[in-house]
This record gives structure tokens, C-alpha cells and sequence, in this order.
């Protein structure tokens, strides 16, 4: 996806892997969702999403995420038996603006990253400013404060063949009502599919 054309806002884009009943981490928390790891690993997933981070050039995380991400994809990117795709995304990670929402994080340390407090006027203040994409990667609670303050342009996310009964929903009671449109659906080989709509 191009820059903005002049005048134009920024669009905000969330992406996240969900399961077939909603949730974005199952009752044990991410740490133990390996339905999450699986999909994660499948070439069809790196492909899928190849299509939608290089449309950015802005990251949203929350805390847990950025620290996730910090933890293993320096590491990952480094590494000499690392497939092409994967190490393009790891060097995206770590050059990509990162925004980081935390109330408790004092400092990011990561490349590029800065830490925000106040979500809704950082937010406005990025769909402002000239660039391309701004993606929330995959923080469940900045995609629900977003979505309460009505700032979500798409919503974007890979629905994976997998019941796990409980834990963090995608979409929790309580949001405001909203209709979108669909954009986009992909089948992925290996069963997940690829759900994109943009605001109606």
C-alpha cells in the first residue's frame, strides 16, 4: 500500500490470529497456545501477512507483545538458517516505528520504539501525520481501546481452525456498535482464513 495521498489520513489497520471461537489466547494464557504457534509457523501465514505488514511503516503494541516480540525476534533475525521472508519480517520489526501502550513500561528499549500513555490523542495525532499504514499487532487491548474510541480504518485477521473454549476474546461484550464491510477473504492451505474488513 502507498503513502497517503495528501491530505488524506493514515489508515489504522489491527491484525491478529483468532480462534474459531473468538479468542486471540486461550484460558492458560499465550505461552501456551500452541494452536497459535502452529499457525504461526505455517508458509501460508508468513505469506498472508507479508501482505499486510509491508503496507505499514508504524507498529502498535501493548506492553505484553512488545516485550514477546523484543525477547525473540532479534535473535530470530540474526540467525543464519532464518528463511528469507522471515528475516525481511524481523528486520521490519526492528526498524518499523514502534509505539508501545503501557502504563507500567518506563523506557523501550528496541530500535525505534518509544513509549505512549495517552492512546487516543497518539493515535489521532499519527492518522495526522504524513506516512502509511499504522498496525496494531495483534494487542488485543489496544484493538478494543481503538475500536471504543472509533479509530479502527480496517480490521484484519486469520481465523484458525481451532476451538480453545475460553481466554482473551478478539471481540469482547461492551464494544460500541459498528458495520464494516468485507474487503477480502484468502483460504490458507492449511485451513485458517484470512478475514479482512474496512469500515462501512
Amino acid at each position: 500500500m502507498s503513502a497517503s495521498p495528501s491530505g488524506a489520513s493514515r489508515r489504522v489497520v489491527t491484525w491478529a490470529s483468532v480462534s474459531m471461537d473468538g479468542f486471540t489466547s486461550g484460558p492458560d494464557g499465550p505461552q501456551h497456545d500452541t494452536w497459535l504457534y502452529e499457525h504461526a509457523m505455517q508458509e501460508g501465514t508468513a505469506v498472508y501477512f507479508e501482505g499486510i505488514w509491508r503496507g505499514a511503516d508504524t507498529a502498535l503494541l501493548g506492553r505484553t507483545n512488545y516485550e514477546g516480540f523484543h525477547s525473540v525476534w532479534p535473535s530470530i533475525t540474526r540467525d543464519p538458517a532464518t528463511d528469507p521472508r522471515t528475516r525481511d519480517l524481523g528486520t521490519w520489526l526492528d526498524t518499523v516505528e514502534k509505539v508501545v501502550f503501557s502504563r507500567t513500561l518506563e523506557k523501550a528499549d528496541w530500535n525505534n520504539s518509544r513509549v505512549a500513555g495517552d492512546l487516543e490523542a497518539e493515535v489521532a495525532a499519527l492518522k495526522r501525520a504524513p506516512g502509511r499504514d499504522i498496525l496494531v499487532l495483534n494487542s488485543a487491548s489496544i484493538i478494543h481501546a481503538l475500536l471504543r474510541a472509533d479509530l479502527v480504518d480496517d480490521v484484519r485477521f486469520a481465523m484458525v481452525p481451532t476451538l480453545v473454549g475460553g481466554g482473551l476474546r478478539l471481540f469482547p461484550d461492551g464494544l460500541p456498535a459498528s458495520k464494516w464491510s468485507l474487503a477480502e477473504t484468502t483460504a490458507l492451505a492449511h485451513g485458517a482464513v484470512g478475514l479482512h474488513y474496512r469500515r462501512a
